[in-house]
């Protein structure tokens, strides 16, 4: 079974598009996911880029995705020593690295400027790689659509 701990961002994605992980895979994050996914689709209301139905369905959506939150002291530990070795002045994107570094396997984020700053860190997958393609997506190179 592969472990990818999943980014607020991704986890929208998923949530959007109405996707599941591939069968064998394991979602996990940081507790506070709840917390950033509930704000980042407020601020999307907020914004006028969703109404504010579309964002309660997809927090629902986010409700049902098998993702096991963590969130213990030992990580909360590690994600303080990530933040310091990285310069960084919030812990909240150092929670899902030390997550990765404990449990899993790779992180997964759409964040293409974060998944650059960690990859000396954490292992970074594609959201390609916890989930299968959409039906009737046409297939690229090396099995992508």
């Amino acid at each position: 079974m592969t472990k990818y701990v999943v980014h607020a961002g991704a986890v929208l994605h998923l949530a959007s598009a109405d996707r599941a992980p591939a069968h064998g895979h394991q979602l996990l994050a940081p507790t506070l996911l709840r917390s950033q996914t509930l704000s980042l689709l407020h601020e999307a209301v907020h914004r006028g880029e969703l109404t504010s139905d579309a964002a309660r369905d997809q927090l629902a959506r986010i409700g049902r995705l098998p993702i096991r939150l963590l969130g213990d002291a030992v990580l909360r530990r590690r994600a303080w020593e990530l933040a310091d070795q990285l310069g960084w002045p919030t812990t909240y994107d150092a929670e899902y690295l030390a997550l990765t570094q404990l449990q899993a396997d790779a992180f997964v984020t759409l964040d293409d400027k974060l998944a650059r700053k960690v990859r000396d860190v954490v292992r970074v997958a594609s959201i390609d790689d916890v989930v299968p393609p959409a039906r009737g997506a046409k297939r690229g190179p090396r099995g992508r659509p």
